[in-house]
């Protein structure tokens, strides 16, 4: 009996954490944070660049003045994602002085954890893939964050969906 309702309050859970439940309007906010993706040896990933040429577009129609690039590197990596990411933002134009470069994070709740002693009370726009962004959204909230968000679309695999989505009433939950 008690999978039952283990199960009831997951698919609820599902149909609450649907990206329609994040969708907001974008307002101007201190910060632009992209949350890491692969990079490899130096270039970032494709989901990675999908992410910050978000927050380059963001940055440059004047949502946020600054950019925090999050994500350390896996074993054997020569970079950091937050490393790369910032490189990538400055070759397109972004100066230095407005990049903050977080690169020991490893999952989302460092992400946004290692960041939050920069951004203090500042208002932040997560950038992110859209089904990483609601779970994204709560742990920003945990975390004393205020975040509103801006999803990333793309062809993203029904698994990636559902792990998210998992994840996501997890977190809700206080399981990080």
């Amino acid at each position: 009996m008690r999978w039952v309702w283990v199960l009831v309050l997951l698919s609820l859970g599902l149909l609450y954490f649907s990206p329609k439940a994040v969708s907001s309007p974008l307002q101007k906010a201190d910060w632009i944070v992209v949350l890491g993706a692969a990079q490899y040896n130096g270039e970032p990933s494709v989901i990675f660049r999908n992410r910050l040429e978000a927050a380059l577009r963001l940055y440059r129609q004047g949502y946020a003045p600054r950019i925090a690039v999050t994500g350390g590197r896996r074993p054997g990596d020569r970079y950091s994602e937050g490393e790369v990411g910032c490189r990538y933002l400055q070759t397109k134009g972004v100066p230095r002085s407005a990049l903050y470069c977080e690169q020991q994070s490893r999952r989302t709740v460092e992400n946004l954890s290692n960041v939050a002693p920069i951004i203090g009370q500042s208002s932040v726009i997560l950038v992110t893939d859209e089904p990483h962004l609601p779970r994204a959204l709560i742990l920003a909230e945990q975390l004393g964050i205020k975040a509103s968000g801006f999803a990333v679309r793309g062809h993203f695999k029904e698994s990636y969906w559902q792990r998210e989505s998992l994840l996501a009433v997890l977190a809700r939950l206080g399981v990080r």
